[in-house]
């Protein structure tokens, strides 16, 4: 294994991703709020409440409601990822290319904490090479 980050910046690195997870969790936070809401609204939403109101409404309430809870499983799967980065930190393997094993380089890893590949093998894998 080539390089490792410094425990300066992996501490920074440390930061971001808990500031990111403590922005996710909110949002998800915020989202099942207005899930619920939503469902209480519609009363369970049978088949005669549906019907009770203008169809539109209710196809239209019926998308919103899947578009949040794809939201909301997005939101979770990358809190998920964050965690797994925080695990990578303590296991020393943060920031390092699963494929080359170099070091990702800093900018990729402060827009993508999550990474865990590097730029050239990560396009590498896209293209199917």
């Amino acid at each position: 294994m080539a390089k490792k980050y410094s425990k300066t910046k992996l501490k920074k690195f440390q930061k971001l991703i808990e500031e990111k997870m403590g922005y996710v969790h909110n949002e998800v936070e915020t989202i099942k709020e207005g899930v619920g809401s939503a469902t209480n609204k519609q009363g369970g939403l049978t088949p005669d409440s549906i019907y009770s109101n203008h169809m539109a409404d209710a196809g239209t309430d019926s998308h919103e409601q899947e578009k949040n809870f794809m939201l909301m499983n997005r939101g979770s799967d990358y809190f998920g990822k964050l965690e797994i980065a925080l695990e990578r930190i303590k296991d020393g393997t943060f920031g390092v290319c699963n494929i080359c094993e170099e070091l990702i380089v800093e900018e990729r890893m402060l827009e993508v904490p999550n990474a865990t590949k590097c730029v050239g093998c990560k396009e590498t894998e896209k293209l199917g090479l």
